[in-house]
């Protein structure tokens, strides 16, 4: 609590001294949360798919040759331009949460993302590619902050809402698990699935498993109800139109460019760096002289350990957010041990042992998804009702996804300057040049973090 000033520490203590004890989760709660949780899952698992896929389909619509310059650069592009799309719709699909409901924008961001995905896995052509993912990533970025504000107004009680917020966001974890699964019994048992476009190539059936999510969420859809929060401010007519200038005026501003500039190294560290992972396995020595079905099935595996990683960084957050108060230290819990994580992993084992990299590879995840994890409690403590929905999104679509994931064309294009033995050599050590840059931002900037002046939202 030394980061905090002596009003600010007395108002946090009276404010858990008076706050609601635990009450059991209602059963509107249970299926808010679980729907959430399902969004949040399928978020990674179509961020997941893409490094998994993107070698095979650059090959196969492109006909391009991997490390080359056209090849790093067509890399870049779909890791990037399908993010940028979906931070500048993901502002405005936070401006319409707090216009238009939690309920209703989460509900059509996971239609448009599951339905993209199926026609991702049609693309005829790496336009038509490029643009589905487009789409399918612009539902991703709205879901999100549509999620996460209605779970975070579900609950009075702060240490319930943080709770509810650290283990629906554990959920991520096994979307990414989810994609690794579906990608590598794509790659085994592609020849015994029905044709697609004429042929059985692996990639097309693991992106058409994106279309699952729809399913649970038309059967669950009668059953989900508005924020009471939310449709309270509304129906008394109390509701204030939501502003993206609101947020910079003189309360606000400091929250909004500080959490900007660190979400923004968030996903530089997801984009620029471990979604790369991939492509550096085949140049590993085990790995090399394998057939071409082992490789990918030794890609999934590796990616395996990064996701389980992803799970046991959302766990230990969900563990640590209610026994530590101050943002700050939660939050540098996780980047100082992840700088020389990320910097051994990249520099080292991504280069020499596949037992190596799989071990860093887990490290790697549990660090940068705890931290990821913070960001989801963390905003929603900052901005009114009706801002909140549009200050996440500024934070997570501006911050992360326009900017911080630029990272992955700078990894790309670095990769072709950057001295090593070979393609997966260079890639690697690009992405750790990019590990501990964003890091060292990341650090600096947490000591201008905003602490949250109360235990509850506010109003």
């Amino acid at each position: 609590m030394q980061d905090l000033p002596g009003k600010q520490r007395v108002s946090i203590a009276g404010a858990r001294a008076s706050e609601p004890a635990f009450v059991s989760l209602k059963l509107r709660q249970w299926i808010i949360c679980g729907v959430a949780a399902l969004g949040f899952a399928f978020d990674l698992y179509e961020i997941v798919i893409l490094p998994l896929v993107v070698r095979p389909v650059l090959i196969a619509l492109g006909s391009l040759k991997p490390g080359s310059p056209e090849f790093n650069l067509w890399v870049g592009l779909m890791f990037y331009v399908p993010l940028a799309c979906g931070g500048v719709f993901g502002l405005l699909g936070g401006y319409l949460t707090d216009l238009l409901g939690r309920r209703r924008v989460l509900v059509w961001s996971i239609l448009l993302y599951a339905f993209s995905a199926c026609a991702t896995a049609y693309a005829a052509t790496l336009p038509q590619f490029l643009i589905f993912r487009c789409t399918t990533i612009i539902g991703v970025c709205v879901e999100y902050v549509a999620g996460v504000a209605w779970v975070a107004e579900l609950f009075s009680n702060p240490k319930q809402r943080e709770f509810a917020l650290g283990y629906t966001q554990a959920a991520f974890g096994l979307g990414g698990l989810m994609a690794t699964g579906a990608y590598y019994v794509a790659v085994t048992y592609a020849e015994r699935f029905p044709a697609i476009r004429m042929g059985h190539e692996a990639w097309r059936y693991a992106l058409l498993s994106g279309l699952i999510p729809a399913i649970p969420l038309i059967l669950m859809r009668p059953f989900l109800a508005e924020s009471t929060v939310w449709q309270k401010k509304k129906s008394q007519g109390t509701l204030k139109r939501p502003s993206v200038a609101e947020i910079f005026r003189p309360a606000l501003r400091k929250t909004t460019l500080v959490s900007t500039m660190l979400v923004a190294c968030s996903y530089a560290l997801a984009s620029g760096v471990i979604l790369h992972m991939p492509r550096m396995v085949p140049g590993l020595t085990e790995v090399r002289n394998m057939l071409p079905r082992q490789i990918e099935q030794t890609v999934s595996s590796v990616q395996v350990f990064q996701e389980l990683g992803t799970i046991a960084g959302r766990l230990v957050f969900a563990l640590l957010v209610v026994r530590i108060a101050t943002q700050r230290t939660l939050l540098r819990i996780f980047l100082v041990p992840g700088l020389a994580v990320f910097a051994w992993v990249y520099f080292f084992a991504a280069t020499h042992s596949l037992a190596l990299l799989k071990l860093g590879i887990f490290l790697a995840g549990l660090f940068l998804n705890g931290a990821f994890s913070l960001w989801g409690n963390y905003l929603p403590r900052m901005y009114p009702t009706h801002l909140r929905g549009t200050g996440e999104s500024f934070a997570l679509n501006i911050g992360g996804r326009l900017l911080g994931a630029s990272a992955a064309l700078v990894t790309t294009q670095l990769a072709n300057v950057m001295p090593g033995g070979g393609t997966a050599a260079r890639l690697a050590y690009s992405a750790g040049t990019v590990a501990v840059l964003a890091y060292s931002m990341s650090l600096i900037g947490s000591f201008w973090l905003h602490e949250p002046e109360h235990a509850e939202l506010p109003d």
